[in-house]
């Protein structure tokens, strides 16, 4: 996850945004590169937003007036999309960080992502699955504060998925050795693939290797590689080695063929009848031709 290299471009919608986990969310995007662009957009002139004063001086970020011109009309989108073209068009960030639980941002993560960009998406579980699914990564603010008591308990459509179900396909799908056995990373990127939300953190794991290895329809081992680091891989439990599955096969070839009935020599074909001239049997004395 972590590319010191890559500079990251945050966008906050304040209007769509509470600052109760304004430090921890930024602890997280620090993980995908060095946060060169932090600005939030709102209507600083509406009371609601005074709970953000001390969060962006605390944090560096830039506030962004946009005023609501039309009852209804939601400014502060219009001004944040256009910011993100304007950056995107300069060429001076990488990846886009869009901070809203507004599904009206799907377009706007989908045009960047079209142009090459990485797109982090952060915003509560009820943000529409449309903008989670348009974003490489989302992460939902109430993982970030999983270990806050007064954090609400997701309702039955905001839980994850049974992780049996989650990682038994993922491990069908994703490309193993001879063996079946699947290196972590590699089902890693497939399970942020397939689902951008997913985070061992909704299961009560800060890792994903943790969590793997606390399953108890998998097994792992760690392999060290050549730079001495150990690498961890995990497979299905009761799944067969390609080579075990081979031998088997040329055991049962082995079987069939002995238990096959024996073919008899070809016999010979009966000899045909040698024709033998008749001759002409003279008797005595009799003169001869």
């Amino acid at each position: 996850m972590t590319d010191d290299n890559s500079r990251l471009a945050v966008l906050i919608d304040a209007d769509n945004t509470s600052t109760k986990l304004i430090k921890e969310m930024f602890d997280e995007l620090a993980g995908y590169g060095t946060l060169t662009v932090k600005r939030a957009y709102g209507d600083w002139t509406n009371q609601h937003l005074n709970g953000w004063k001390e969060h962006l001086l605390a944090n560096a970020i830039s506030p962004q007036q946009q005023f609501a011109y039309t009852t209804g009309k939601n400014a502060t989108d219009s001004a944040l999309i256009i910011d993100a073209m304007d950056l995107l068009y300069a060429g001076n960030v990488d990846s886009f960080a869009i901070v809203s639980s507004d599904s009206d941002f799907t377009p706007l993560a989908t045009r960047l992502r079209e142009a090459g960009k990485r797109v982090i998406g952060v915003g509560q579980r009820k943000t529409p699955k449309a903008f989670v699914e348009a974003c490489e990564k989302f992460v939902f603010l109430e993982v970030l504060g999983s270990g806050d008591s007064s954090s609400p308990e997701p309702t039955k459509e905001e839980e994850p998925k049974p992780i049996q179900s989650v990682l038994t396909k993922s491990l069908n799908k994703v490309d193993s050795d001879d063996d079946n056995w699947v290196s972590l990373g590699s089902l890693a990127n497939h399970l942020n693939r397939t689902d951008p939300s997913f985070d061992a953190r909704s299961y009560g794991f800060a890792k994903l290797g943790d969590l793997v290895k606390a399953q108890p329809f998998v097994e792992t081992k760690t392999v060290t590689g050549s730079s001495g680091r150990g690498q961890l891989w995990v497979r299905l439990k009761g799944r067969r080695s390609s080579g075990a599955s081979k031998s088997s096969e040329k055991s049962a070839e082995k079987s069939a063929e002995k238990s096959a009935p024996q073919k008899s020599a070809p016999q010979k074909s009966a000899e045909a009848p040698v024709k033998t001239s008749k001759r002409t049997v003279r008797k005595p004395g009799a003169a001869k031709e």
